[in-house]
């Protein structure tokens, strides 16, 4: 069973487990990145809510708890399998770009020689989309009233909450940022200081912005008060985005992408999002036999690096805003493109400058529960950078993404180039998985902008190749290829980056290999995979958080 151990012992050599054991429970089960959000989610089970009104309030909390990473100015994406309808449903909200910028307005404030769009302040964010896909989680699954379910992060916000090691560290990451923008500063370093571990952050607007959406729903954030206060501000300090660009957002709720690997079916969030990189990957190495090569050992890292680079070159020619590029998915989730693509990757040497197949005509966090009736959701959400762009958006509260500034490109030709009313290729991805009879029985994911792909290929090849359970598959050493697809970091020579508590004889057969090693310290790759399978005979759920983050695994 996916996700289980059938060891009476842990840990296996193949994980360095900094926490005993996964988490065990009937009732239901969470996961997040950080205590209180997994605390909100827990007490909204165990108060009779289901596992889409615990996502919801999950969401929510983190919005308040981690501003760094999330929040009503970001975007949200998820997917959700219920027990009566086991085919999963993806829920993907992200924004456009604003309408009245042209993309010779954006060179004309392009940031890196002329690269890159401003990567911060007020022309980088995009139409928010997270309060959109939680008004859709909610009208087609939720029971309790969006009230209840806001009331945790109502409360963290007017009341205030402490801030953690984890959350501390961002301040002073961002200080300098933060102080560029007045009404984020009076937010984010309360009397000109940055708050330190155990401070009580307050967020007064914030709850007050909080409270009104929850009574009055998607009109008041996109059609009402709050998107009036945004694009005023914005107006009022050289931004382009305005009301009129909230106007007509709507979350999009769809199927799932998919593929089958080892018996399984993966599904992962569509486009604009990365998970298509992800399913492109498993196809890639679908006939090797990675439980030999080894999902931690050179050979087995070596292949699944070279199928991500194959998988990303494809995702930067062919990709982007579904509603304005016809991206072949099809063609690039087939059998055959991923024999093709196999053929060019040399087992026993790196490839330092891929390219992508030919086509033939023809800073975030994540989030998952599954409830004791095997109504399951995977969730992510993001600002995109940590504290996205930089600005709270006047008396709203509201940090503002920068996935326009971060994601799109400037470069001519691109299926992501810049263009106004169009949606930035994005980052996040989440999976779902069924069994070999169809039945849901995990979620998973994890944040890292880029690593997001990449960390899930580890955690799937872990737990469908190697049989790691899913506390195991959270604690697997990382790595990642970089660059990948961030503007701002492409053209740089291409490294395989490693968590330096890897086996040193695996960091010297990748050198071996051809590949330029850059050992990082230990545990220090931004992570915060959260897992949780569910075993459709006993009912018996079991949970596993990654540790490189404060978050837990909690059931009833």
């Amino acid at each position: 069973m996916i996700g289980f151990s059938d060891e009476l012992t842990a840990p296996t050599p193949m994980a360095l487990r900094r926490r005993g054991a996964p988490v065990f429970a009937t009732g239901g089960l969470v996961a997040s990145a950080h205590p209180l959000v997994s605390s909100s989610m827990l007490t909204t089970l165990a108060a009779g809510g289901n596992a889409v009104d615990a996502a919801i309030a999950g969401a929510l909390t983190a919005g308040v708890v981690l501003p760094a990473m999330t929040g009503l100015g970001g975007d949200l994406f998820a997917l959700v399998a219920s027990p009566s309808d086991p085919e999963p449903v993806a829920v993907l909200s992200s924004g456009i770009s604003p309408r009245g910028a042209s993309l010779d307005d954006m060179r004309a404030h392009a940031e890196g020689d002329g690269r890159l769009l401003p990567q911060h302040g007020p022309l980088s964010p995009s139409v928010p989309g997270f309060v959109a896909g939680m008004f859709a989680l909610h009208e087609r699954y939720g029971t309790r009233p969006m009230t209840e379910l806001a009331a945790p992060a109502i409360r963290y916000a007017a009341d205030g909450f402490p801030v953690s090691p984890m959350v501390a560290r961002w301040f002073p990451m961002r200080e300098e940022l933060l102080r560029r923008f007045p009404c984020s500063a009076a937010v984010f370093l309360p009397n000109g200081q940055r708050p330190r571990v155990g401070t009580v952050l307050k967020q007064p607007d914030l709850a007050r912005s909080l409270a009104a959406i929850a009574k009055g729903g998607n009109d008041v954030f996109y059609r009402g008060e709050i998107a009036r206060q945004i694009g005023a501000y914005l107006t009022a300090n050289g931004g382009a985005m305005t009301a009129e660009d909230f106007a007509d957002h709507e979350a999009t709720v769809t199927a799932p992408l998919s593929t089958t690997y080892r018996g399984h079916t993966v599904y992962q969030t569509g486009l604009p999002t990365q998970g298509f990189v992800n399913l492109e990957a498993l196809n890639i190495i679908a006939n090797d036999d990675m439980g030999t090569l080894g999902v931690d050992r050179a050979p087995g890292i070596h292949l699944m690096a070279e199928a991500l680079k194959l998988s990303f070159a494809d995702r930067l020619a062919y990709a982007g805003d579904p509603t304005v590029v016809d991206a072949p998915l099809d063609r690039l989730l087939s059998v055959d493109w991923a024999a093709s693509r196999r053929e060019q990757i040399d087992p026993t040497r790196a490839n330092p400058n891929v390219q992508p197949g030919i086509l033939k005509p023809g800073d975030t966090t994540y989030l998952c529960v599954i409830d004791g009736d095997g109504l399951m959701v995977s969730l992510i959400c993001s600002i995109s950078d940590a504290f996205g762009s930089g600005v709270v958006a006047g008396e709203t509260g509201i940090v503002l993404n920068n996935r326009a500034g971060h994601c799109f490109s400037l470069e001519e030709g691109s299926p992501n180039c810049y263009a106004p009313g169009k949606k930035p290729m994005h980052t996040l991805n989440c999976f779902l998985v069924s069994d070999e009879h169809g039945t849901p029985v995990m979620v998973g994911g994890t944040p890292g902008g880029d690593g997001q792909p990449q960390w899930n290929l580890q955690m799937l090849t872990g737990l469908l190749d190697a049989g790691l359970d899913v506390q195991e598959a959270a604690e697997l050493p990382r790595w990642a290829v970089w660059p990948a697809t961030y503007p701002a970091e492409l053209g740089n020579p291409v490294e395989l980056r490693v968590e330096a508590q890897t086996d040193q004889a695996t960091i010297d057969a990748l050198a071996e290999l051809g590949h330029t090693v850059n050992v990082v310290p230990a545990w220090s790759m931004i992570s915060g995979a959260q897992l949780i399978a569910r075993d459709p005979e006993r009912h018996v759920l079991v949970g596993g958080s990654d540790p490189r983050v404060e978050g837990m695994a909690e059931g009833i």
